[in-house]
């Protein structure tokens, strides 16, 4: 099978757009990088390449297990030549940006505009990835019953999100009228990218004085750490978030500082 067959695999396979796009491109890189036909390719041209994205490229380890992953599924999973054997380093595992409440509501007062600010009103208040948010249509929601659903979201899946008190009366607003099919929306009609939305929180933030580095997913991360020191039940975090392994919610126990800030310090007691 040729790497030009690569895309058709992948995609009868049910991966997303973004994983065929990250395969194919890896995997060409790794093409150019070895000049060879994929029938010669060796274990050591493998390890070769790894390495010079580790040593000379400087990759950081997720990049590097992406790579790896990438030429796993070509030469392992479709040309079942089993060289691709070689352990990457282990993904460091750094805990998310989340913004204090206050951070939160100086963000939203800081949006240039009413659809900036209903934009990330819904990221916070729903738990929303930023590609979800603009796929998100008119006919996704239940305003009535306060829900609204992903179509088709990571994994295939849809899923049921919130929708906050705060949000509905500006939302009904907004969309009253509207004759697009998507919600957010450029001028042109056309659903808004991720780009466009990661500009409009990075914009507000500045604008706002707040030092972190804010991005969609700090959002993201915030309603789920927010919910959890709300006394929310991490399973139900799980579900409003899509997350199939429970693990990967577990990790805003880490970032949490709610109870730790009620414990006492032994200097205080003496």
């Amino acid at each position: 099978m040729g790497i030009e067959q690569l895309a058709t695999e992948l995609k009868l396979r049910g991966f997303s757009e973004r994983t065929v796009k990250s395969y194919l491109f890896y995997n060409n890189k790794f093409m150019q990088f070895i000049n060879k036909q994929p029938e010669a390719v060796t274990e050591d041209d493998i390890k070769a390449y790894l390495a010079h994205l580790m040593g000379d490229k400087k990759k950081n380890s997720a990049t590097v297990a992406l790579v790896r992953a990438a030429l796993k599924f070509y030469y392992d999973g479709i040309l079942k030549k089993n060289i691709v054997t070689l352990k990457t380093p282990k993904i460091q595992k750094k805990l998310p940006t989340v913004l204090t409440r206050d951070e939160v509501k100086r963000l939203l007062e800081s949006a240039p505009t009413q659809k900036s600010r209903l934009i990330m009103m819904m990221l916070y208040s729903s738990g929303l990835r930023v590609s979800e948010c603009c796929s998100l249509k008119v006919n996704d929601l239940e305003i009535a019953q306060k829900v609204g659903w992903v179509r088709d979201g990571k994994g295939g899946k849809d899923r049921i999100f919130i929708l906050s008190e705060g949000i509905i009366e500006g939302l009904r607003n907004y969309i009253n009228g509207k004759n697009t099919e998507h919600i957010f929306t450029n001028k042109a009609g056309t659903a808004l990218t991720p780009r466009n939305v990661q500009k409009i929180v990075a914009t507000s933030a500045k604008r706002a004085g707040i030092g972190k580095t804010v991005s969609p997913h700090t959002l993201r991360h915030s309603f789920a750490t927010h919910l959890l020191e709300s006394g929310e039940s991490i399973r139900k975090i799980q579900e409003l978030l899509g997350h199939s392994n429970l693990q990967t919610t577990q990790i805003y126990t880490k970032v949490s500082t709610e109870e730790l800030r009620k414990v006492k310090s032994p200097l205080d007691s003496l």
